[in-house]
């Protein structure tokens, strides 16, 4: 489950950069921006963590990782 997450936030933060370039790169009168592209890294982005945070919530629910143990308050 360590190496699913590890490669799930590698991947968000390679979409997030992706998105960036697409922002940072613009275009010309003839090459409209890459709007597209960027929504679609973006869009790609937010489907990964939802899919990391539902793999977390199921692990948790089968007893594969469990709560650190803090208490809140202290």
């Amino acid at each position: 489950m360590k190496y699913i997450a590890i490669t799930l936030f590698l991947s968000i933060f390679i979409a997030l950069g992706f998105a960036l370039s697409f922002m940072l790169r613009g275009g010309s009168e003839q090459r409209p921006f890459k709007t597209n592209s960027m929504a679609k890294a973006l869009a790609f982005r937010i489907g990964i963590s939802v899919f990391l945070f539902a793999c977390l919530l199921f692990a948790w629910s089968m007893g594969w990782i469990q709560p650190t143990g803090i208490k809140a308050g202290t």
